[in-house]
């Protein structure tokens, strides 16, 4: 999931782009220019508002949160099609979500640049995914979809008011010790999936849903809220991309990866949410 860092921000490219922005890059330009100019147009100019960022085609806050509307929304449309127009293909819709969201998922993180339509296909596919996992869970576990949806927004808007607050913050000693959890997290997830595949576990959530010893407690409960710490936190990496896009003058495509970044880990939090949820009504 460090697809939710948005490492495009920190590429050559994006910085290239950033710094031709600057309008002293235009300097000589502009002074040829002007002396083309006649007076009246001088003054004309003189007196218009400063250009804003959407003047020079810069990246704004209000591009990145419309575009992540946007991508959210595709991802509800694609949910609607297995949970509701289509429920007897739930299974090899769910699937092929899943399969296409991931593959999609490495194309658009390892991409330059952002393509919007293979962004939004990304979206759909893990809808469609979401859709068909949330309808099974629904089914066994009656408004565990509204727990995880809440759960989700919870975080998001919590985290959102830390950040802004400035109390966390991506620090370079904070990124190492994500990137080690993340690392440790993926071969745990890794080694659960092959232990289920190859009938090791019989249980439908592997390790996950066998207790700690001497306790009741499931190890997927403790499992569970440390990724969604781990989610958590890749929110702020994405908020302290965007916000260090802006401030260098990123071009406004860019607003499309900083969409994609923040879909990718909302994905990532309500998977975690409703799996933590169903382990825990499962064990009641």
């Amino acid at each position: 999931m460090a697809l939710g860092g948005n490492p495009v921000f920190n590429g050559k490219n994006f910085r290239t782009a950033a710094r031709g922005n600057n309008p002293a890059a235009y300097g000589s330009t502009a002074l040829a220019g002007q002396s083309a100019m006649n007076q009246q147009q001088l003054e004309h100019l003189y007196n218009q508002p400063a250009a804003g960022p959407a003047d020079t085609g810069r990246m704004t806050f209000d591009d990145v949160i419309v575009k992540t509307i946007l991508s959210i929304g595709v991802v509800l449309l694609g949910a609607a099609i297995p949970a509701f127009l289509f429920p007897q293909f739930a299974l090899p819709l769910m699937i092929v979500g899943l399969i296409g969201g991931f593959v999609l998922g490495l194309v658009n993180a390892f991409k330059r640049e952002p393509v919007p339509a293979l962004i939004l296909a990304y979206s759909a596919l893990e809808g469609m995914f979401l859709g068909g996992l949330t309808m099974f869970l629904e089914a066994i576990y009656p408004n565990i979809a509204l727990q995880a949806l809440l759960g989700t927004v919870s975080v998001f808007a919590v985290t959102l008011v830390l950040f802004k607050s400035g109390k966390v913050r991506a620090t370079p000693k904070a990124m190492k010790i994500f990137m080690i959890a993340m690392i440790g997290y993926a071969l745990f997830s890794l080694v659960n999936l092959g232990l289920m595949l190859f009938g090791v576990t019989n249980d439908p959530w592997g390790l996950r849903g066998a207790s700690i010893p001497g306790t009741d407690i499931p190890f997927g409960l403790v499992i569970g809220v440390f990724a969604i710490g781990l989610a958590a936190f890749s929110l702020v990496i994405d908020f302290t991309s965007i916000s260090e896009g802006v401030k260098n003058g990123a071009p406004r495509k860019y607003s499309w990866t900083a969409a994609f970044g923040l879909t990718v880990t909302l994905i990532w939090l309500y998977v975690e949410f409703i799996r933590v949820i169903a382990i825990m009504r499962g064990n009641e």
